[in-house]
Formats: C-alpha cells, sequence, structure tokens
C-alpha cells in the first residue's frame, strides 16, 4: 500500500529547502522501495497570495488524508500586515489543530564536527543530546477569548488565554514518559506553577501520570531556571516536557547551543504516530533565493518522519549517517562554516549527502 506524503514547500526558503529533501527521499524511496508517494499543495503565504487563505480547503483534505505532512516554513515580512486570522502562521497552526498534532518533539544534538560552532565552550555543549516535549495544540496559542478590544478609556486593550484540560496535559505527559523511556529514563516538567494556576494544575497531572512509568526519574523546574540551565548546564537535561508556549522559546534556545538552528528538525505526532516533520528555524526570508540555506535541518525531519510514522528505522539511519559523513567530508553552508571548510550552496549539501548515501 502507497505511503502518502503531503508536501506543503511554503514560503521563504521553504522550497529551497524542501527540494533538497525530495531529492534524498526519492533516492532512497527507489533504492530501498519505500513505497512513498509525493503530492503537493500551497500553505501559508503562498497560499495567502493564490486562494486568499493561509489554509486552503485542498491543502487541509491532503494532509487528512495523507499518512505525514513534510512542511518547509511560513511567513515573511511580505504578509505582516495583513489581519492576524489570515497570516501565514495561521495556516500552519491550522493543520495542526485539524490534525490534532498535540505532540511536538524537537532533538537538540550537537554533532562532533560542528562543537566549534557554539556560544558555548566545548566542555559545557560537547556530547549534547536534547529531547524537547512541546505540548502542540492548547495553551495561550489557542486560548480563547483572544483579540484587542477598545476599554471604556479609550484605551486598546490586547489579551490571550492560557488555558489547559486535564486531559489535554495528561496525554503529553504520557507521550514524554514514554519518550524518555526510550532514552535514559530521565523526563523534566518544565512549568511556572508559583504564578500560574494553569500550570499548577500541569505540574500536579504530569506528576500523576509519572506514578504510572516508575523507571523514569521527574524533576520539575521553573520555566525561567530551566532557560538559565540550559545555558549553564545544558548536559543535565535528557527529555524535557512543556506548555505550547513554553517549548516554543525552550527549544530555540536549546537549537543554538548546537551552534545552528539551521541543523534541528522536529516532528509534531498525533496519537496514533501520524505526523508532520518540519525544521524548527522558520522562513529565513532575509536569504531566500539566494541558494544558502541550510537544508539538513529537513533532511533531518525527513529522518524522524521515516521512523516514527513509517517505522522504517534502516532507512532513517541511513539519512543520519549520511549527513555525518558530509559533514565529515568538510563541506558547511553558510551558517555553520568555519575556516578550513568547504563552503556549498544549498543544492551542494544536497547533494553531498545523496553522494553519501550512494556510497
Amino acid at each position: 500500500m502507497a505511503k502518502k506524503i503531503a508536501v506543503l514547500a511554503g514560503d521563504g526558503i521553504g522550497p529551497e529547502i524542501v527540494a533538497e529533501a525530495l531529492k534524498v527521499l526519492s533516492y532512497l524511496n527507489t533504492d530501498m522501495n519505500l513505497g512513498l508517494v509525493f503530492e503537493n499543495a500551497l500553505i501559508g503565504g503562498a497560499a495567502y497570495d493564490a486562494f486568499g487563505t493561509p489554509l486552503p480547503q485542498t491543502t487541509l483534505n491532503l494532509c487528512k488524508n495523507a499518512d505525514a505532512v513534510l512542511l518547509g516554513a511560513v511567513g515573511g515580512p511580505k504578509w505582516e500586515p495583513l489581519p492576524h486570522a489570515v497570516r501565514p502562521e495561521r495556516g500552519l497552526l491550522g493543520v495542526r489543530s485539524e490534525l490534532n498534532l498535540f505532540s511536538n518533539l524537537r532533538p537538540a544534538i550537537l554533532y562532533p564536527q560542528l562543537a566549534d560552532a557554539s556560544t558555548l565552550k566545548p566542555e559545557v555543549v560537547a556530547g549534547l543530546d536534547i529531547m524537547i516535549v512541546r505540548e502542540l495544540t492548547g495553551g495561550i496559542y489557542f486560548g480563547q477569548p483572544r483579540g484587542i478590544r477598545l476599554l471604556e478609556n479609550g484605551e486598546q486593550q490586547g489579551f490571550n488565554t492560557l488555558v489547559y484540560c486535564e486531559s489535554e496535559i495528561r496525554r503529553i505527559a504520557h507521550s514524554a514518559f514514554k519518550t524518555a523511556q526510550k532514552r535514559h529514563n530521565k523526563l523534566c516538567s518544565v512549568d511556572k506553577a508559583n504564578v500560574l494556576e494553569v500550570t499548577d494544575l500541569w505540574r500536579k497531572v504530569v506528576s500523576e501520570v509519572g506514578r504510572e512509568y516508575p523507571d523514569v526519574q521527574l524533576s520539575h523546574m521553573y520555566v525561567d531556571n530551566a532557560a538559565m540551565q540550559l545555558v549553564r548546564n545544558p548536559k543535565q537535561f535528557d527529555v524535557i516536557v512543556t506548555t505550547n508556549m513554553f517549548g516554543d522559546i525552550l527549544s530555540d534556545t536549546a537549537a543554538m547551543l548546537t551552534g545552528s538552528i539551521g541543523m534541528l528538525p522536529s516532528a509534531s505526532l498525533d496519537a496514533n504516530g501520524k505526523g508532520m516533520y518540519e525544521p524548527i528555524h522558520g522562513s529565513a526570508p532575509d536569504i531566500a533565493g539566494q541558494g544558502i540555506a541550510n537544508p539538513l535541518a529537513t533532511l533531518l525531519s525527513v529522518a524522524m518522519m521515516l521512523r516514527y510514522t513509517f517505522n522504517e528505522t534502516a532507512a532513517a539511519e541511513r539519512i543520519e549517517q549520511a549527513v555525518n559523513q558530509a559533514l565529515d567530508s568538510g563541506v558547511r553552508t553558510a551558517d555553520i562554516y568555519s575556516e578550513g571548510m568547504t563552503q556549498v550552496s544549498t543544492s551542494g549539501m544536497g547533494d553531498a549527502v545523496l553522494n553519501a548515501l550512494k556510497g
């Protein structure tokens, strides 16, 4: 049976990096007889320009009928003046919500070849391997009511609602504990329970779920301290579970520990393993069209897709090993370039990984 992948290149550097991912994935599809079928659709600003909405119904239907979604990136300054409801990011949030992709896995791994690219001392970050499990379909990004209103005194007031139901916390906690069991049985739950009642409930529910996983060591940390500890001593963490907004912030912090946000993939999963896979770096409109973007995060996102949705572990490992071999060969895109290396374009990095795959 065919395995359907909805390909949403999106905006900015999205089309460039997705093209390299498809180049690699298409080769593996033939070489390993994976049975993958690809279908493209518009999302974000590109979709708004074509259809007046960042998430056309045809795109949403394609995503619902696919086994997995590969996303490039959405957004850019061109669309920032638009009303909030039709900005490119609403397309991405819409897919997450409509597909119920509540569990976001964001690894932060420092490749040994890039140790010098990190702004932290090598002894602090060498061997870094963290997984952040971020709740993705609840919290302040989706809470209602929200908006901007006019007060009686004539002043404008913006407002958003941070809300979590017990069931939402419970399911992301189970996802995090199971992730920890596949790693080193160590989980840190990050909240702001000393100030926010909603995360007081978060802490209580995570602790309750933890009793079902006696083999996993559970700890709790306030988000401000967690941000500091990620910079001070990041290797104390293995798996971190946290809310939508806190996870958004902490995962980008963890990303820069690795030297470049262009190296880090992500997976957003539903309860059955269907997922959307995307690099975490965004659309980078300042370099779009220049052929200098780093495609490795997208390639590693494809590896996560093969592992988590299609259970093609061998294919996933081949991509990961090929990325390592490409880095070993000394090729670097501009964001990870250092003296003595060979700087290559987006397609040049994709070719290096493809050549490593071909042996």
